[in-house]
């Protein structure tokens, strides 16, 4: 019997269909070149065994279309793409068929190739290579029982076609491997990306608020103020019981009252933009709840507490929530301790902990803006005093005083109008 025809070259890679797995253009080429050599190789047996004149050229191509069969029916069968077991019972079913075919036609063998990348890629790898190699020998065996003679070229046809396979197949799926990390990578990538988008978005926000804030407060708000008190002097100036004055009284009072509803829409404006941390309460309440998210974090309150200007309160909760963060990410600190004391004439923040420390003289300047440098600009903007304590191993204490503004201190039987500005009596 004429010796087999020279092996056609193996599928680069299985299909990516039988992993189910979304197909991409290259799996579904790939796919479609499994299906077209395994069908090419088995019209080609077909074909021979009728070409030939083969005793069982008949029985030959009822095993070339059972095999055809059993492949298409597995192809399409989505359990043999789910289940590993459904995978070993449909290669079980294809090797019973191509073994029928072995015996038939010494051009079965061929089939091996595709047997190959499909035992790959359905079992375990070790299980995978034992298939592999039971195949090979299923094939040189074949051709030596029907030739009674084994050449070199039918031997190592079958072997070197299956380390073909394997390396082919461990090589893909190291390389698939390496694409899903970096879609993995590149999915973390785009999901910071979008919430450093969103945490600057946030945090511009929230400083044009509180820009916005200040300058209402330090602007329209006080300049209101300042005319109603104004107004409010040339009523007192002006006798009452003089009938000629009395329309000049009465349009004072209507701007006068025209000016205390402005100072009250302003006053709303500058509450409404302040930060959400002071909506739900006073300055302390703001700190004692920052303190009760770090477990090392205690607050104390020292003092009268007294109504202070947004813009103290503002640079006071963000120069804690700064000093804080510090503590709990660089200082490896067992204990904070935040303290806001309330004195005649300033106010004072402190914070300190018991954590490695630092040399101050050789603290980076500027950090992004939420380090010591933005902790000393707010505090001087205000007229402040802005001190760091601190030394390797010694921990840290950053202390700052505002000085407290008149406005903050309330005359006795005025009527508030405001979250932190002037009284005005009715």
């Amino acid at each position: 019997m004429p010796a087999p025809h020279p092996a056609p070259p193996p599928a680069p890679a299985p299909p990516a269909a039988l992993a189910g797995r979304p197909l991409t253009p290259v799996a579904r080429l790939l796919r479609l070149c499994l299906h077209g050599l395994l069908a090419g190789l088995l019209v080609l047996a077909a074909g021979r065994a009728y070409a030939e004149a083969a005793p069982h050229a008949a029985w030959a191509a009822a095993a070339c279309a059972l095999l055809a069969a059993v492949y298409g029916a597995g192809v399409r069968a989505p359990a043999v793409h789910a289940s590993a077991r459904a995978g070993a019972v449909w290669l079980g079913a294809l090797g019973a068929v191509w073994a029928v075919l072995l015996v038939l036609s010494p051009d079965a063998l061929w089939i091996a190739f595709p047997l190959y990348f499909l035992e790959l890629h359905l079992l375990r790898l070790r299980w995978a290579v034992a298939a592999v190699a039971l195949t090979a020998c299923a094939a040189i065996g074949s051709f030596a029982a029907h030739t009674g003679t084994l050449r070199p070229g039918a031997f190592l046809g079958p072997l070197l076609g299956a380390a073909v396979a394997v390396a082919t197949v461990l090589g893909y799926q190291a390389l698939y491997r390496e694409s899903e990390r970096r879609r993995r990578l590149i999915e973390e990538l785009i999901a910071t990306r979008a919430e450093l988008a969103a945490a600057e978005r946030a945090a511009g926000t929230t400083a044009e608020r509180e820009r916005l804030a200040r300058e209402i407060h330090d602007t329209l708000a006080q300049g209101l103020s300042s005319i109603q008190l104004l107004l409010r002097a040339a009523e007192r100036a002006l006798p009452g019981g003089d009938p000629a004055l009395a329309p000049a009284l009465e349009h004072i009072g209507r701007a006068r009252a025209a000016a205390q509803e402005n100072l009250a829409e302003a006053r709303r404006f500058v509450r409404a933009l302040t930060p959400p941390d002071l909506e739900r309460g006073s300055l302390a309440a703001a700190l004692e709840r920052l303190c009760a998210a770090a477990p090392q974090a205690r607050f104390s309150l020292s003092g009268t507490p007294r109504a202070l200007p947004t813009p103290y309160e503002v640079a006071l909760l963000r120069i804690a929530q700064s000093a804080l963060a510090n503590v709990v990410r660089h200082a490896g600190a067992g204990r904070a301790e935040i303290t806001l004391t309330f004195m005649d004439a300033s106010v004072t923040l402190d914070v300190v902990d018991d954590g490695a420390g630092f040399d101050p003289a050789g603290a980076p300047r500027g950090d992004g803006g939420f380090g010591l440098p933005a902790m000393r600009a707010r505090t001087e903007s205000l007229g402040g005093l802005f001190t760091v304590e601190s030394a390797p191993g010694q921990g840290t204490a950053v202390a700052v005083t505002l000085p407290l503004p008149a406005e903050a201190d309330p005359p006795a039987g005025g009527v508030r109008t405001g979250h932190a500005d002037r009284e005005v009596p009715r």
